[in-house]
């Protein structure tokens, strides 16, 4: 027990002398931590003085750099500002001096113009004066002469009447010419642009179709048992079907482009089928029919689509489709009436119109051909009537009826379309011309060239677009010829209807004839 006495109390000596211990070593640890960080903060400071030191400076000597650009730019525009003053003054005494010149002036032209109403009255007065001395002479006068100055005005226009209606003629031909001149060139130009703008095909209606089969046995079929077959078929269709010696080939003959097409796609699908007899060939008519009937009113859309005409009335789509199966003199209604379109936008552009309602008026101009049933009434008032009826713009209306001139043109778009249509229906290999009109033209030409005095001969050349006339020497002289030429074009622009110009060209001929024997 003293034992283990003894060992607690050794160790508990031995713990306070390592307590003791430790807090001695430990208080010198924290003076020495103290004294090293008393020394890191000491040079911190002197650091951030030596910082503070170098900021000031540097702060100091920005200062001093724009306290110097400052005192520059106050001195430039010092400098300025003396140079503006200096500009001032002298412009000052440039206003100062052309305010003493114009009053100057003002003194000149008041001086000027006293003494030009001084002149004016005195004018005034030798005016009148002169008036009284004409007076007294012309009273002189009529004493001497014996007539009074109304006779003796009366008596001159008499004697220069003549003289005058010529000078007159004469000013009035050399304007004409001279405008004809301008206006050619300008309206050359614009036909020439819009033709050589405009693609055009020259393709020939015919009043016969062909239908092609494979072999001349068929014949026999679609005439059937004593021409039951073929006669069902022309009354259904309406259509003349010739059968003949032609091989391989059976002709369908009708003015109607309609009945030709229902006919043709009719005994087409019959061949196809085989089954040819009267009730089934009034079926497939009836059929045929119907699908025309659709395909031209697909037609008509296509055609309004490609030329990009909007709102356009379904029947008048329906009419502009059956144009497609609608020939005149030979050309196709609807080729043409797309041509005159296109032609009428591209001279519309040219002449700064409405391109739109140009090419929906040449679009539209022929749709009074196309009638569902016959009519009496001309095909230009008559498409005038559809187009007033179906909501079209007056002046699209006024350029179809006027075109052909039974109504008065009212707008530009009129003559334009009047001149399209005939560029269309002109061009060389468009139309077949019918030969007993176009004879009967040439002599109406030549008979207007002989209703006139001293005419011995006339002739119609060129196809109808130059007339020339022979007259005799002794009757008219060169200057009754140029005046005979400009009235026989008169008369001719007056009372006949052609296509394009007619140039008269009038020719005096003096000969001398002497024999010898």
């Amino acid at each position: 027990m003293e034992y283990l006495v003894y060992i607690s109390i050794g160790f508990f000596l031995g713990g306070i002398t390592g307590f003791f211990i430790t807090k001695i070593f430990n208080k010198r640890y924290l003076q020495d931590r103290i004294s090293s960080a008393d020394k890191i903060l000491i040079d911190a400071q002197i650091e951030a003085e030596n910082i503070k030191n170098n900021k000031i400076l540097q702060a100091k000597e920005k200062f001093l750099d724009l306290k110097s650009q400052h005192e520059k730019y106050i001195l430039s525009k010092e400098a300025e500002n003396k140079e503006k003053k200096q500009n001032l003054k002298l412009k000052e005494s440039e206003v100062d001096l052309k305010s003493k010149k114009i009053e100057k002036l003002k003194l000149d032209l008041e001086d000027k113009i006293k003494t030009f109403n001084k002149k004016n009255d005195s004018i005034d007065k030798k005016k009148l004066e002169i008036d009284k001395i004409q007076k007294n002479q012309i009273k002189e006068i009529e004493k001497i002469a014996g007539y009074s100055a109304n006779q003796a005005r009366d008596e001159l226009l008499k004697v220069l009447k003549d003289e005058v209606r010529s000078q007159a003629l004469e000013i009035s031909q050399n304007i004409i010419d001279e405008a004809k001149l301008s206006a050619k060139q300008e309206a050359k130009k614009i036909v020439i642009t819009s033709i050589q703008r405009l693609g055009t095909e020259e393709a020939i209606d015919n009043c016969v179709s062909v239908f092609n089969i494979e072999s001349d046995d068929i014949k026999g079929r679609i005439i059937g048992r004593e021409g039951r077959n073929i006669k069902a078929l022309e009354s259904a269709t309406g259509v003349e079907v010739v059968v003949d010696d032609t091989p391989e080939a059976i002709l369908l003959s009708c003015f109607d482009s309609v009945r030709r097409e229902v006919a043709r796609l009719s005994l087409k699908k019959l061949v196809t089928d085989g089954r040819i007899h009267p009730a089934r060939i009034e079926d497939v008519v009836k059929k045929t029919s119907k699908e025309i009937e659709n395909e031209i009113v697909e037609i008509g859309k296509r055609t309004v689509i490609d030329l990009g005409i909007h709102g356009l009335h379904p029947k008048l789509i329906k009419a502009v489709g059956r144009m497609k199966f609608r020939s005149s003199y030979g050309q196709n209604l609807l080729q043409h009436s797309k041509e005159v379109a296109k032609l009428c936008s591209i001279m519309a552009s040219e002449l700064g119109l409405n391109t739109k309602l140009a090419k929906r008026a040449g679009l539209l101009h022929d749709i009074g051909k196309v009638p569902e049933e016959e009519s009496e009434t001309p095909h230009a008032l008559l498409g005038m009537q559809w187009a007033e009826k179906f909501g079209e713009k007056g002046d699209v209306c006024n350029a179809i009826g006027a075109h052909h001139d039974e109504i008065e043109m009212s707008n530009l778009l009129s003559p334009v379309v009047q001149v399209c249509d005939s560029i269309s229906g002109a061009r060389p290999g468009a139309r077949r011309q019918v030969m007993e009109s176009y004879i009967q033209r040439l002599k109406d030409l030549e008979n207007v060239a002989y209703s006139f005095d001293g005419v011995n001969k006339a002739f119609a050349i060129q196809a109808g677009r130059e007339l020339r006339v022979m007259v005799e020497s002794e009757k008219i002289d060169d200057q009754m010829s140029k005046k005979l030429s400009f009235e026989i074009s008169q008369k001719i622009q007056n009372e006949m209807t052609y296509p394009g110009q007619v140039k008269v060209t009038v020719i005096r001929e003096t000969r001398a004839v002497n024999v010898a024997t």
